[in-house]
């Protein structure tokens, strides 16, 4: 097997029996369908899809795993695009108690990674601690807000955090410092294959109801601007510097674009949604499209925000 492995080199059966010796007390599901954890509600299955009960069970599962059979984590499914072929390999979810618990201890607050990113902000503003608003405008969980230093409103994830835990491709529990997170815009430095389990944020003393005021403005804001109540995937390309992504795709005559049953947002053109029987290759390629576009119009090369997995159908 290579890296290049797809569900037709190995079989499900046959992840499950590499993985047996482990004795792992989380979920496995051969053959399990993704369309329903993503906000795209598109895509094939998981060739193996495994729920871990704690980050120990999931290093152990790690660990067991040649290093070429393909591993890929997903979270609430919010920044998502799952290819029609499905995934090849152990899709990762991260969810229950080990993984979805927020604590407060002073100015601290350490969440997991399976925590949405709104409950990270709503912990904080209880606490009376500021600086985290700004997780309420972003419609995911802290597990991809680390891997790719969400932010919104003003504020991003390297501004408030501490300190990372994840595990690595090879099994091995491990910390990592924010100066080890090697943040830039909409991107983190850790080798992609370390799979992040919690974070340590710290916040500074406030006053909670100037807290709760700015999450309620930041809501306002987001329902006003952005289509939330379709089935989207958030922003779809990262604003290129010194410009506005929606801006350079309206002026590309982008807005309201469609392809098959996928669209983009007469809302917000740098949104596309799903109208009701969009394909994950529509999406795509509706995407592909509008990065043509937006080259021939201005000269400027969009790059996705939106992650994309999966083969093809």
């Amino acid at each position: 097997m290579t890296s290049q492995t797809t569900s037709q080199d190995i079989l499900s059966q046959d992840i499950l029996s590499l993985l047996a010796p482990a004795d792992l007390r989380g979920r496995l599901l051969a053959d399990h369908p993704l369309a329903d954890l993503t906000w795209f509600r598109v895509g094939g299955p998981a060739q193996v899809l495994f729920t871990p009960a704690d980050e120990e069970d999931l290093a152990a599962a790690l660990a067991a795993l040649p290093a070429d059979v393909p591993v890929t984590v997903i979270g609430l499914g919010s920044n998502l695009i799952v290819r029609d072929g499905g995934v090849p390999g152990l899709v990762v979810r991260l969810g229950g108690r080990a993984f979805g618990s927020v604590a407060v201890d002073g100015d601290t607050i350490r969440a997991g990674a399976a925590v949405p990113d709104v409950k990270v902000a709503r912990a904080a503003a209880e606490a009376g601690l500021d600086g985290l608003a700004f997780y309420r405008g972003i419609p995911g969980s802290v597990g991809g807000a680390l891997r790719m230093n969400a932010g919104a409103h003003g504020g991003e994830t390297t501004d408030v955090l501490v300190e990372a835990r994840g595990v690595t491709r090879a099994g091995e529990i491990r910390v990592f410092s924010h100066a080890e997170m090697g943040f830039s815009y909409r991107h983190c430095g850790v080798p992609a294959d370390v799979i992040f389990t919690g974070a340590l944020y710290r916040g500074r003393p406030g006053d909670k109801a100037a807290i709760l005021a700015e999450m309620d403005r930041v809501t306002a804001a987001r329902e006003a601007a952005q289509p939330i109540r379709e089935r989207t995937g958030g922003s779809t390309f990262k604003n290129p510097e010194g410009g506005k992504a929606w801006q350079l795709i309206d002026a590309a005559g982008c807005r309201g674009l469609r392809r098959g049953g996928a669209q983009v947002s007469e809302m917000h053109c740098n949104f596309l949604i799903n109208t009701g029987s969009a394909t994950a290759a529509d999406i795509e390629g509706l995407g592909e499209e509008v990065r043509a576009r937006v080259w021939a119009a201005s000269g400027v090369d969009l790059h996705w925000e939106i992650k994309r997995i999966g083969v093809a159908a």
